[in-house]
């Protein structure tokens, strides 16, 4: 069977990765193919594009957040019963967690996974310099397999053609297509109100046009000629989606408009490890099952529905009531803003949360937080103490607790050091920290005897 799959990289942040991506799902889907997408590095908005177009779960592949075996094992399984699958990269080609090392880069990703790799380079402004930039790309590390380029911003079809010879002639990779500077189709808003325009299909014509306009400038043939691939030879270790309990356990997920920043391979290694998922909806004030032994509340965009969740007192009441009771939860930055006493939008405005956190959550037009981290989990948190854990941090807001001596749920070690997070209380494990589970299986293991041990203290 011919394995498909090719990795859409970018010369830098900006140059088109995400509207081509998006692009080329929808031209392919078009021609009757079953299209996975995959995104590089630790993001949940560009792979809910993907899920959108494909009508597949997207999923990372992060190599600094996860081994190679990890990786492997989730490409190969978000793969099964994929005509092609389509990588789009972060950042810079190169761009990872140092400047020393492709660690954590699509660069490694394309290694790791062995797929060929089609360049996005911004031709605006130039022609023969933009076979220096490829050229460049081309010597920079060994291993990396660029197979074709895509032109993008040329001002007219005649700018495109200079910019193909040149690159053709002294780098000796086809130039398959470009996309004009002036698409005449605007990508939209990349977070404010997409989950829910997305679930009502108000995206369709979107992406049908995008399809269509790549279809008219990239060579789809020679693409899926270039994308062909030697199959993959996977560990024989065991798979985190191998299932090894019946349901333990049942834990209930914030899952709306508000809060929809999950890792899949998080809550299918919950599931794999018997833990039953029911979701409930905060913004929809639907109370918190009452059968529930956990509970889990990832991130989003509360302070986008601030007024709703606020209102929405039945929600943060039952959510409150099972906390105080020792409900063992986690909080991952939504999630956390979500629990402290009030949050205060760009606005000024403030409104009242579920208040089991003792502090506020103040919304800032700068980002308060980005890039990866190491978690190490401080003295009784139940799912991290002596272990470490992997993930990310990415927010506009800062919390003030109300009290100096914060009970803080974890350290993290980032590019700018090492710093104490979070927050402890009752059996609730909260901050801003986005958590990788499959670089840590065992915090779930122990969220599972956390609500087995509280449910015997219950009877």
């Amino acid at each position: 069977m011919v394995e498909r799959r090719i990795v859409i990289a970018g010369t830098g942040s900006g140059v088109g990765k995400t509207t081509l991506t998006i692009g080329l799902m929808s031209a392919l889907k078009k021609v009757g193919l079953t299209v996975q997408g995959f995104k590089c590095g630790p993001d949940y908005i560009d792979p809910s594009y993907h899920s959108a177009v494909t009508n597949r779960v997207s999923r990372n592949l992060d190599s600094w957040m996860l081994t190679k075996d990890h990786v492997l094992d989730i490409f190969t399984h978000g793969s099964q019963g994929s005509d092609i699958s389509i990588i789009e990269g972060v950042m810079g080609f190169f761009d990872g967690k140092n400047p020393e090392t492709n660690e954590g880069s699509t660069a490694e990703i394309s290694m790791i996974t062995k797929s060929p790799v089609l360049l996005v380079v911004n031709c605006e402004s130039m022609a023969r310099s933009a076979a220096a930039i490829v050229k460049g790309f081309q010597l920079f590390a060994e291993g990396t397999n660029i197979v074709a380029v895509i032109a993008n911003k040329v001002g007219s079809e005649g700018h495109f053609y200079l910019v193909k010879k040149a690159i053709e002639q002294e780098c000796h990779v086809p130039v398959i297509g470009y996309l004009k500077r002036e698409l005449d189709i605007e990508i939209p808003e990349r977070h404010l109100g997409l989950i829910p325009s997305m679930e009502r299909g108000e995206l369709d014509p979107f992406f049908d046009q995008l399809g269509t306009l790549v279809s008219e400038t990239v060579d789809i043939d020679q693409l899926l000629q270039l994308a062909v691939a030697e199959p993959l030879k996977v560990s024989q270790k065991s798979s985190i989606f191998e299932k090894k309990k019946e349901h333990v356990v049942k834990i209930a997920v914030a899952k709306d408009s508000a809060f929809n920043f999950y890792y899949p391979e998080n809550l299918e290694i919950m599931e794999a490890k018997g833990i039953e998922i029911v979701y409930f909806s905060p913004l929809a004030d639907e109370e918190l099952p009452r059968d529930v032994d956990g509970l889990y509340i990832g991130g989003g965009f509360p302070e986008e529905f601030a007024h709703d969740l606020a209102s929405n007192v039945k929600a943060k009441r039952s959510v409150k009531e099972a906390i105080e009771n020792g409900l063992p939860t986690l909080a991952e930055c939504g999630g956390f803003m979500y629990l402290t006493e009030s949050i205060e939008t760009t606005e000024k405005k403030t409104y009242e949360m579920v208040g089991v956190i003792p502090g506020s959550v103040q919304m800032q037009p700068k980002l308060a937080a980005l890039g990866y981290r190491e978690i190490s989990g401080q003295k009784a948190n139940f799912m991290l103490e002596n272990l470490k854990a992997r993930g990310h941090e990415f927010h506009y807001s800062s919390f003030q607790a109300v009290k100096e001596d914060v009970p803080y749920a974890y350290e993290t070690k980032g590019m700018r050091g090492v710093k104490k997070e979070g927050y402890l209380r009752h059996n609730v494990v909260a901050g801003y920290t986005h958590f990788h589970f499959a670089s840590c299986p065992e915090m779930v293991e122990n969220w599972i005897r956390k609500c087995l041990e509280n449910r015997r203290n219950a009877t």
